[in-house]
């Protein structure tokens, strides 16, 4: 199938079926390279591809198949851990992505009943993960990536409290505070591993659950102390020109301050809405950045680690537009236009899933020598944090705004367009 034609297919034909009527409607109106911009066009798309990253993970794990039926492959580099770790990355990272628009009111639309069938679906997987009796039941007592992939489990929880944690049986619950708490003995290294374990423990704060402010404060210290400006983080005491402020540290410091705030959490010599306000500041500057990274076609740098996680490199606007925080220099309506550009290019290959619709090693289709050591194609599900957006409804000013040309578009057809300017916060 040429790659022109498979984004057309993946809106038309995502498993469990979306309408008809509206995959007809994307292929008649979209392609891959100029993809049409209207925000019915571009929420219908980015459904599409949540259904069908989705579907296939959520289905056989609610059924206590998925250890059975996800066929895993490792890169050519892999370090020899054990391979189980792959099912709770690929459960953790996926909910992490999807949770906001699983928390959508129901209503009678092709894409909310589809919702509304993977919610459900969702709960029973989150059941199953932590009962020791059932098949794919994860690996909680596995090595340190079980930490990393834990905090995405409870991330998910966090931004969707009302959908995946409060309907759970009581348990359920206490089986899965009862793991989470367990992730103590293991030590995070001084990298951006060490706000996996404060989300884990900003997640316990959130429910009244007794947690550890140790692990969040001095997390939230040293991703301040390797702030090195205008919207740059390291990553430990290196720098690295990649896109783990977007895939972790961005992220993840922002809704771990939203509950120190919420909560009223002590910060020694600090306080936390202060903390929390410069935070989002500096995430808007990195999305500043991310969004100069787009080219015409939709096409951005392929840099650094990790660049199989595809469009999770653009979760900071993402979670910015989800959170109505967008910065004023990046209209709603840019925003989406890029993204959708984005998501076209990148998902528009084919070889991108497997013949049983779960993710491959790749950055645009499978390309198993991009993975690093740690790769496996439960990693790849982190991409579905680009789809955050959809937590946002139809009616939502992001899909209502106008198309409007993002930066490198302006530039290059000799459009104006602002200059670029570093900050000092």
């Amino acid at each position: 199938m040429e790659r022109r034609h498979f984004i057309h297919t993946l809106a038309a034909t995502a498993a469990g079926g979306m309408a008809a009527t509206q995959g007809a409607a994307i292929a008649a109106t979209a392609t891959p390279a100029t993809a049409d911009a209207s925000g019915a066009v571009a929420r219908a798309q980015l459904a599409a591809l949540a259904q069908k990253m989705t579907e296939p993970v959520l289905t056989n794990m609610a059924a206590g198949t998925l250890k059975k039926n996800f066929n895993l492959e490792v890169s050519p580099t892999w370090d020899g851990r054990d391979k189980g770790v792959a099912y709770l990355e690929c459960f953790g990272r996926l909910i992490a992505g999807v949770a906001p628009w699983l928390a959508l009111p129901d209503d009678g639309t092709a894409e909310g009943r589809t919702r509304k069938r993977l919610h459900q679906l969702a709960l029973q997987s989150y059941t199953n993960s932590v009962d020791p009796s059932n098949p794919d039941y994860l690996l909680w007592k596995g090595p340190g990536q079980t930490l990393v992939d834990s905090a995405y489990f409870t991330n998910a929880l966090m931004r969707a409290p009302k959908a995946l944690w409060e309907p759970l049986d009581a348990r359920t619950k206490q089986r899965i505070i009862a793991e989470i708490k367990s992730l103590r003995r293991i030590e995070p290294p001084y990298i951006n591993w060490m706000l996996f374990s404060a989300m884990n423990e900003a997640w316990l704060m959130s429910i009244g659950e007794e947690f550890d402010p140790l692990r969040m404060n001095v997390a939230i210290r040293k991703i301040n102390e390797w702030y090195v400006g205008d919207g740059w983080i390291k990553d430990g005491e290196a720098f690295h020109f990649d896109y783990y402020n977007a895939f972790v540290m961005h992220p993840m410091l922002v809704e771990i301050l939203d509950v120190l705030e919420a909560k009223k959490g002590a910060f020694w010599n600090g306080k936390p809405e202060e903390l929390r306000a410069q935070a989002i500041k500096r995430m808007q500057r990195y999305g500043e950045h991310l969004e100069r990274f787009v080219s015409t076609d939709g096409s951005f740098p392929p840099i650094g680690r990790s660049l199989t996680y595809r469009t999770a490199a653009f979760q900071p606007l993402a979670l910015l537009a989800l959170r109505k925080q967008l910065p004023q220099s990046l209209p709603e309506g840019q925003i989406r236009a890029a993204l959708q550009a984005v998501h076209s290019i990148i998902w528009s290959a084919p070889s991108n899933f497997t013949k049983d619709g779960y993710l491959t090693i790749g950055f645009v289709g499978h390309q198993p020598e991009l993975g690093d050591w740690y790769s496996n194609n439960g990693s790849m599900y982190i991409a579905s944090a680009s789809l955050l957006p959809l937590g946002l409804p139809p009616t939502d000013s992001y899909w209502t705004a106008p198309a409007q040309d993002w930066t490198q578009k302006k530039a290059f057809s000799g459009a104006r367009f602002p200059k670029d300017y570093p900050v000092n916060y």
